[in-house]
């Protein structure tokens, strides 16, 4: 039976925000972990040290999830550090606000390229050594924008992500019959560094609208999509695929059909 002690783990878009958490906590459960990352070396770099520093097994590799070839050169890194990927989690993504008459078409490709594009080229670099162990733990980070928030210039985000989520499905349909389950975590509102910004007035007013439209009346951490996303990377996990789990603080402000 598998242990969390044999699973390798890539985490996309590892080094900040929610990806570190989620990078952590994999390997404090047990697993070896590859942060990926793209601009911020020093952020994932320090993760690195750390999971290494109390006990774990990590590594830093940088490269851009809508380069085909690079993922498939990660992976490849991944596999003769600490063997072929068991679990991969589609965190990596960029956000481009923006309403029909202000969207830029530069932005908008960039934002596809990644958020969607990107969770195919992944997949299609761990299925085969996940398909030769039938095993595997597929977790997409995805969005409630994608369930239908009414956010405010949203629109095109939420298309990208919602492209990720019908890959969730259409992907877990596919890889099912060799023992890869494929998940999302749709998460609400997250603090993070992104998310905060440097004005410290506008957080504080924008938190507090946000978390006003959430039952539980707080915005997340990023331990709450890392909590998550264990869950459905467990061993124990095996039975459960093609889901889509808002962790949202139970957010009211859905668009109706």
């Amino acid at each position: 039976m598998a242990t969390w002690r044999d699973q390798v783990a890539l985490v996309t878009g590892g080094g900040r925000g929610i990806g570190r958490a989620i990078a952590r906590r994999l390997a404090r459960e047990g697993a070896s972990v590859c942060v990926n990352y793209l601009a911020r070396a020093d952020a994932a770099e320090s993760l690195v040290a750390d999971i290494n520093a109390n006990g774990g097994r990590a590594i830093a590799v940088a490269a851009d999830v809508a380069d085909d070839a690079a993922v498939e050169g990660m992976v490849d890194r991944v596999a003769a550090t600490f063997g072929g990927v068991t679990i991969l989690v589609n965190n990596a993504g960029v956000s481009h606000q923006a309403t029909l008459e202000s969207y830029d078409q530069e932005k908008l490709q960039r934002m596809r390229q990644v958020n969607a594009d990107g969770v195919i080229h992944t997949t299609r670099a761990v299925m085969t050594d996940m398909r030769r162990q039938k095993y595997g733990r597929i977790v997409n980070i995805t969005s409630i924008a994608a369930l239908g928030t009414a956010l405010p210039g949203n629109a095109f985000y939420a298309a990208t992500k919602a492209e990720a989520q019908i890959l969730t499905l259409r992907f877990a349909m596919e890889l099912g019959p060799f023992g890869i389950t494929v998940n999302a975590v749709a998460p609400g509102f997250i603090q993070t560094d992104m998310t905060h910004g440097t004005d410290e007035n506008a957080w504080k007013e924008r938190a507090q609208k946000l978390a006003s439209a959430a039952m539980l009346g707080r915005v997340g951490e990023p331990d709450d999509i890392a909590n998550a996303v264990a869950f459905f990377a467990s061993p124990d996990s095996g039975w459960i695929t093609a889901q889509v789990l808002a962790v949202d603080g139970g957010r009211m402000d859905y668009l109706g059909r």
